[in-house]
């Protein structure tokens, strides 16, 4: 029996195909759209949790991802924000279904992107011993991640998120301040 990959980039593309799954799920099934939503969110948090924490830092320092790394965390902010307002919505609220198609478009723009940007560059850039060492990490912190709520970011996770954009001296900022860093305008 062949045992499950543990290289960071197929376990992140395994995700994303989950994402999608459940974004279909969504289209397709409205009648599982309160379980779809909660476990994407779920989901979503999570995984971009961990790729901040853990993976981020090393496409940008060791395979040289530095802009497509910031431009990944701007784009998970984003999401994050529209998951803190469809979790404010009730699922009748006639604004859902454009909310919930602002979400679909954000998150699937941003798995296109990573998915021909950065992942190819760590691929080629990280040995395959280095993927696996990152992909472990990448589950322990999505584990550990899991159930956390969109908007409740921890300061450690918000410092964390700041240097992904290239911002220099977070130790001296306060959670509010981390907070106005990452958030999109």
């Amino acid at each position: 029996m062949m045992s499950e990959s543990r290289d960071v980039v197929d376990l992140i593309e395994k995700d994303h195909r989950e994402i999608e799954r459940l974004f279909e799920l969504l289209r397709a099934d409205p009648g599982q759209r309160d379980l779809a939503v909660t476990e994407v969110t779920a989901l979503l948090v999570a995984h971009s949790r961990a790729e901040e924490a853990e993976v981020y830092p090393v496409a940008r320092d060791e395979a040289g991802e530095t802009d497509e790394v910031a431009h990944s965390q701007e784009e998970h902010a984003e999401a994050e924000a529209i998951l803190e307002r469809l979790a404010a919505m009730d699922a009748h609220d006639p604004r859902y279904e454009s909310v919930l198609r602002e979400l679909v478009d954000s998150v699937g723009h941003h798995v296109e992107e990573e998915e021909s940007t950065v992942l190819p560059g760590m691929r080629q850039r990280l040995s395959d011993e280095r993927r696996a060492e990152l992909g472990e990490a990448f589950l322990a912190a999505r584990a550990e991640h899991l159930g956390d709520r969109p908007g409740e970011a921890t300061r450690a996770d918000l410092a964390q998120q700041a240097r992904n954009l290239g911002v220099e001296r977070t130790s001296g900022m306060t959670k509010d301040e981390l907070r106005d860093e990452v958030t999109p305008d």
